[in-house]
């Protein structure tokens, strides 16, 4: 089976090669590893959060933009679609590893992640990957710097001059992008927490808005979170039937549908560890059985993005 390390460094290198044109700035720290600056300090862009979001799954997505109505007016919005949900999404793309090293705190996504293995998620796809060079996405308001790369390089036991980590700041246009792209990560995450087979799942395409951009790290959470639960809408083919876990796949299942995440994050004094997890989901799924029924659970709530993200009236 493919190594997902080695599809993501090829798209880190892409990066690397075309880091002017996209607005990325890359760092070599004192042991070799590579920080690549997709939106703390520079710049980065939308097509920077596409290649971050392509980087995040591997390479095992295809991802794009369409522009749509959202409350009266025109976003853009990142489409991903995916042969491969398990491991594009619940072995890399998902972000599991809680970054915790000395004052830095951040969120690792991306294959890495399928070198330690110690997810719940690896046992039940049956996949764990090997490969002298790894990538982990972060999503933090600062640039990892020795001491992170070291403690990535440990657990994923590799040398510290083989880590990558593209890193962007969740206001950044690039995270606003990135996290538009989880859309179909969220909703197979769900139905794995529910119980279902996450190797029953044969296709998955997920859209959602693109968040406004905005520097204040915290609100930036609530809009593109916002943006999952009352934008997202996914399609999923399967194999097995399970009516009773697919109606609560969708956000509309959770007790806190129709708040802010602005305020779920409050109410759970910003850890976001401590927000029960159905509320990360998409706004809407379309589930379709091989030789089975359709069913559609949720809706998108377009009011409430407009009052999250404070658009005007048309």
């Amino acid at each position: 089976m493919e190594s997902l390390n080695r599809n993501a460094v090829e798209l880190v290198d892409e990066a690397l090669d075309f880091a002017d044109e996209l607005g990325v700035t890359p760092y070599e720290l004192d042991s070799g590893a590579t920080v690549l600056d997709f939106g703390v300090d520079a710049r980065g862009g939308l097509e920077a959060g596409l290649l971050l979001a392509e980087i995040q799954t591997a390479g095992l997505a295809t991802i794009q933009t369409r522009v749509d109505d959202v409350a009266g007016g025109v976003r853009p919005h990142v489409e991903l679609t995916t042969d491969h949900p398990a491991r594009a999404l619940l072995c890399s793309q998902k972000a599991g590893w809680e970054l915790a090293v000395d004052d830095f705190e951040g969120l690792g996504s991306g294959p890495a992640r399928a070198l330690v293995g110690e997810e719940a998620e690896f046992a039940a796809v049956g996949y764990y990957d090997e490969f002298d060079l790894t990538v982990l996405s972060v999503e933090a308001a600062e640039l990892p710097g020795e001491s992170v790369a070291d403690h990535i390089a440990d657990r994923a036991n590799v040398s510290p001059s083989a880590v990558f980590l593209p890193t962007c700041a969740t206001g950044s246009l690039a995270g606003s992008a990135t996290t538009a792209a989880r859309a179909a990560e969220l909703a197979v995450f769900r139905l794995f927490e529910l119980g279902y087979d996450p190797t029953a799942i044969q296709t998955v395409s997920g859209s959602a808005p693109v968040a406004p951009v905005g520097y204040d790290e915290t609100a930036a959470m609530g809009r593109t979170n916002d943006a999952l639960a009352y934008g997202g809408e996914v399609y999923l083919l399967v194999d097995d039937d399970d009516p009773t876990v697919f109606e609560n796949v969708p956000s509309t299942a959770a007790a806190e549908y129709g708040t802010p995440f602005e305020e779920i994050f409050a109410d759970a004094e910003y850890d976001f560890y401590d927000v029960d997890e159905s509320v990360f989901a998409p706004a809407q799924v379309t589930v379709d059985v091989i030789d089975g029924p359709t069913y559609v659970h949720g809706d998108t709530h377009e009011d409430l993005l407009a009052d999250s993200w404070d658009l005007p009236e048309v």
